[in-house]
């Protein structure tokens, strides 16, 4: 089934027009999305990147290619965290037969920062906590949903319809902008240049100027680890998005005004430059996927492939594939070489065992950083590694969901005829995230504003998660629903009879966690990223999660690391030269 829409204005840094095509609703195959890209990039004028896009996000070379199957049997490999990378590097290993231990603290729900909450028994209602969209792009995060034959429904939504609600005034998002030039520049003290742009070629300079001036070449750089990089390239990523700005002549009302329409990016101005080119170059907000059912779904089909005796993915006789262990609400805390023997030791404790010691010949740590920091490593690993550690930044995040008995943002009214998509906000709130599945029935007439449905009222980054998290629960949901009451032109107190139930999740206060996902400061990816991959304990101990990644909070970044991760302990137990 396919769907004719115009393409949807992101805020994100995309050239916007009112250039039709057709995206597949449901399960695109690779040509649907390659076509897609091809689009957006032509769009954006830089057709010239689609090959480097795809070549850099497709997963590595399969793990057969570097070692026999079942050429590690008897192999012992612990595999510290059940997250996306933990999966995707025994799912790999598997293959070589080795006997892999995963180690995870999370006792009631399995995926790692994979968090897809239920509001009802049968699965239906459902909010996302953790990662809720697919880029085309993504190419390694594709090849799985591939292998395991998850369906897939597309978020873009041809109704959306949604709000942008910044210094007290109330506007639809409109693919040109035009409402923001008309009706927002007033609001701020923009300089007589700025005032004579239009909000498209405004934002579109911010955004994308810097990117576009490097070379297709240097932009591949963007998604590499290297010990070094072209100065050019370096340059930027030792630069914020706010100095960016700045260096771009850009007054401070104007940066104030991207940062109100764009929240999500204003949490996030003084992170690194590099964090927003890596989304850019590969306009990873346009036309996205969720997993039909669930993002939950992914880690789930990992979680029964390596459990079972008889895997349906693998192309290899069952005797070859090694074992798999799960080892649910296992705590590492300590990390050991053990000199005499070659080994690795790991200390780990449960609420029936304390201060037990595994043995293994190699280990995968995918923990992130935050987590690791208060783990006892003997000995110390590099002193860069171990500096990373100790600082490399992590976003704070905080989603809540309302369980709604109607869907009053769907209704044909001032305040709705909305379905899928964000609206956004300077309120504390930042973003509000409508659930997309009543996109397929838009065609049909099927839908239904009468039915349950579940409204993400808040997704915000950095300052405002904090301070909206840190209050008790009862003031904290009043003041979510007041805000997206105020969003919406609601009248206090519409929302008292709509709300079934609620769930708030902020990721800095998750006790595995503590941080929603890795996001550079100016300088950490030229510090930090090169040495961070680097094995330790004489290449024994190796290292994945998104933290290690070009792909910071998106599962492409997990699923490549984890895959990388097993190909190199694979090269270094062969001795390959590298």
């Amino acid at each position: 089934m396919h769907i004719n829409v115009t393409k949807e204005v992101d805020l994100k840094g995309i050239k916007m027009d009112t250039t039709a095509f057709t995206i597949p609703l449901n399960n695109p195959s690779d040509e649907q999305r390659y076509q897609l890209l091809k689009n957006a990039l032509n769009n954006v004028g830089r057709p010239e990147d689609f090959n480097n896009i795809i070549e850099l996000l497709s997963p590595p070379p399969d793990i057969t290619t570097i070692a026999e199957p079942g050429s590690m049997s008897g192999v012992r490999i612990g595999i510290i965290g059940g997250g996306l990378a933990g999966c995707s590097a025994a799912f790999e290993l598997r293959k070589l037969g080795a006997d892999i231990t995963i180690f995870d603290a999370l006792e009631d729900r399995m995926g790692g920062r994979v968090y897809t909450y239920y509001f009802d028994r049968g699965r239906q209602y459902y909010g996302e906590f953790g990662p809720m969209r697919i880029p085309i792009s993504h190419e390694t995060t594709w090849h799985y949903i591939n292998l395991f034959h998850l369906n897939t429904v597309s978020l873009s939504s041809p109704n959306s319809n949604n709000f942008i609600y910044v210094h007290n005034t109330r506007i639809r998002r409109d693919p040109s902008g035009d409402n923001i030039t008309k009706y927002l520049y007033p609001k701020f003290n923009l300089t007589t240049a700025e005032n004579s742009v239009p909000w498209s070629e405004l934002n579109e300079y911010a955004f994308d100027s810097l990117l576009n001036n490097l070379s297709p070449e240097i932009r591949t750089e963007i998604f590499k680890i290297l010990p070094t990089y072209s100065p050019e390239y370096e340059h930027l990523t030792r630069l914020s998005n706010r100095q960016v700005f700045e260096m771009l002549g850009l007054s401070q009302n104007a940066i104030t005004l991207i940062a109100s329409v764009d929240p999500l990016t204003g949490g996030l101005i003084n992170t690194s430059y590099d964090e927003t080119l890596q989304e850019n170059y590969s306009l990873d907000f346009m036309n996205t996927y969720r997993i039909q059912g669930g993002m939950v779904n992914l880690p789930l089909a990992f979680y029964y492939s390596l459990i079972s005796r008889n895997p349906l993915e693998y192309q290899l006789p069952n005797y070859l594939l090694g074992d798999v262990h799960f080892k649910y609400g296992h705590i590492v805390n300590g990390i050991y070489q053990s000199v005499r023997r070659n080994k690795v030791l790991l200390k780990y404790s449960s609420k029936s065992e304390k201060n037990m010691l595994d043995v293994f010949d190699y280990v995968i740590c995918t923990i992130p950083f935050s987590t690791l920091r208060e783990v006892d490593i003997k000995p110390f690993f590099n002193n860069q590694k171990m500096q990373a550690i100790r600082e490399l930044n992590y976003s704070s995040s905080q989603k809540t969901a309302f369980f709604c008995n109607n869907r009053f943002w769907e209704d044909d009214a001032p305040f709705g005829n909305m379905n899928g998509g964000i609206s956004f906000t300077d309120l504390p709130i930042q973003s509000i995230v409508y659930p997309s599945d009543h996109i397929n029935c838009l065609t049909t007439g099927t839908c239904n504003s009468n039915e349950p449905g579940v409204l993400t009222a808040s997704y915000n980054f950095n300052l405002d998660s904090i301070r909206l998290s840190n209050q008790n629960e009862k003031r904290r949901f009043e003041l979510i629903k007041r805000n997206v009451e105020e969003v919406h032109g609601l009248p206090t107190g519409f929302l008292e009879n709509k709300i079934e139930n609620q769930k708030t999740v902020h990721w800095n206060t998750e006790q595995w966690f503590r941080g929603a996902f890795a996001i550079n400061l100016p300088g950490q990816k030229i510090n930090f990223a090169y040495q961070i991959l680097q094995p330790e304990f004489d290449n024994k101990v190796f290292f994945a999660g998104e933290h290690t990644s070009v792909k910071h909070g998106w599962m492409q970044g997990a699923l490549y690391s984890g895959k990388s991760a097993a190909n190199t302990l694979a090269i270094h137990r062969n001795g390959i030269l590298v």
